[in-house]
């Protein structure tokens, strides 16, 4: 199994902090925000990784990471999105990576206090089909919603103005190989992107997608300059799923 973790975007949400650097690179806490979802990944035992980037300061992640040996990599992988064409056209990028097997993605500013081990395990035994990780939230106005039915996910809407549940659809994906056909039967939406909400709405309808619900605190970081200081308080207090770095003395 494979990790992808999309880090492109022009996180317009976070001017001026990112208008000189790429919104993943922003500080939480003592590292980088992109540094929590690589652990995350590396946590749940999935060590060949890839990063999607794009715009002007793509560069610097490969300046930051190299081969990923800080994380315990051997090789780290990197690829560009040239425009904003959205999750979904991120994910398709990684097509030539996945050489046919399952991925775990994980967006660049999603933090975790836990793991999604169980999570990662049960898609493993899954014949087939796709998994999301869901969240009770208290805001479901903001996010795409799990429209539940029993123990089946029966629609997922984007924003929606009236929830059918307060279940959010965090940005932490699992799919089968399928998934690159399904990326390339959507339409952009109206916005221009081609969205991830489309993709799994299709394994929904093909019966196949199933859901974990993830425990402890998560956080979207980048979403707002309120989203990211209270992420960087929480992770202050509390920690989260982090490496010791060595710290070089001077």
């Amino acid at each position: 199994m494979k990790g992808l973790v999309l880090a492109g975007g022009l996180g317009t949400r976070l001017y001026p902090l990112t208008k000189i650097t790429n919104k993943h690179l922003l500080p939480v806490y003592d590292r980088p925000m992109i540094f929590y979802p690589i652990q995350t990944l590396v946590n749940a035992g999935i060590k060949d990784i890839m990063i999607v980037t794009g715009g002007n300061n793509a560069g610097d992640f490969l300046r930051l990471f190299g081969n990923g040996s800080l994380f315990g990599l051997k090789h780290l992988n990197y690829t560009y999105q040239e425009k904003e064409g959205g999750i979904a056209e991120a994910l398709g990028l990684a097509e030539h990576f996945a050489e046919g097997d399952r991925m775990v993605v994980i967006l660049g500013d999603n933090i975790i206090e836990g793991n999604i081990i169980q999570a990662v395990g049960d898609f493993k035994a899954q014949k087939s089909g796709a998994k999301i990780m869901l969240k009770k939230v208290e805001n479901p106005k903001d996010y795409g919603v799990a429209e539940l039915k029993g123990k089946r996910i029966v629609n997922i809407i984007e924003k929606p103005k009236k929830p059918k549940s307060n279940y959010a659809v965090l940005g932490i994906y699992m799919y089968d190989n399928e998934v690159f056909d399904v990326i390339k039967t959507l339409k952009p939406s109206k916005r221009g992107e081609l969205e991830i909400t489309d993709v799994n709405n299709a394994y929904i309808k093909k019966g196949n997608l199933t859901y974990s619900i993830l425990e402890g605190y998560w956080a979207d970081a980048g979403a707002s300059i309120d989203a990211l200081l209270e992420a960087n308080n929480f992770v202050a207090k509390n920690g989260a799923n982090k490496i010791s770095l060595k710290r070089k003395r001077r």
